[in-house]
């Protein structure tokens, strides 16, 4: 499989986490070419701030392979990772990140921060952004806009 076919699966988590009622993020996380865990945001279901699609992703790999460190593993996402999502990823030793659109108000790869850059930390995720952007960025218009 390519970026672009995991990156179509995080947009499956996203469109449920959105008919779920949840801002609709979604995330995947690949290791040796099988996808181990896909996740959408929960932060309104299960009252928890830090249940980002990412993160309820990593937690699910690291208990799927028994380490909370994620050498190996790809996440991808459909939006740029917050700081909080960002700094997870360091801590698990995330080997590369793909993100679909870029987030302006709150992007820690790139578009408000460069958490990745740090030259203090002793890990470095390889990190690419725009894979299948306009469709990340139509599903979270969509969603706000209905609720407008």
């Amino acid at each position: 499989m390519t970026d672009t076919s995991y990156m179509q699966i995080a947009l499956t988590e996203a469109r449920a986490a959105a008919a779920k009622g949840e801002v609709p993020i979604g995330a995947v996380v690949v290791f040796e070419n099988e996808v181990v865990a896909r996740a959408g945001n929960a932060t309104i279901s299960t009252c928890d701030p830090t249940a980002h699609a990412e993160i309820v992703a990593m937690r699910a790999v690291a208990h799927a392979l028994g380490n909370y460190r994620l050498l190996g593993c790809t996440l991808y996402v459909t939006v740029e990772p917050c700081a909080m999502c960002a700094g997870a990823m360091i801590q698990a030793r995330i080997s590369r990140l793909v993100y679909g659109c870029d987030d302006a108000k709150a992007g820690a790869v790139r578009s408000c921060f460069s958490v990745f850059e740090h030259p203090a930390l002793n890990h470095r995720v390889e990190a690419s952004g725009g894979v299948l952007a306009a469709e990340s960025v139509e599903i979270l218009q969509s969603f706000f806009a209905a609720r407008r």
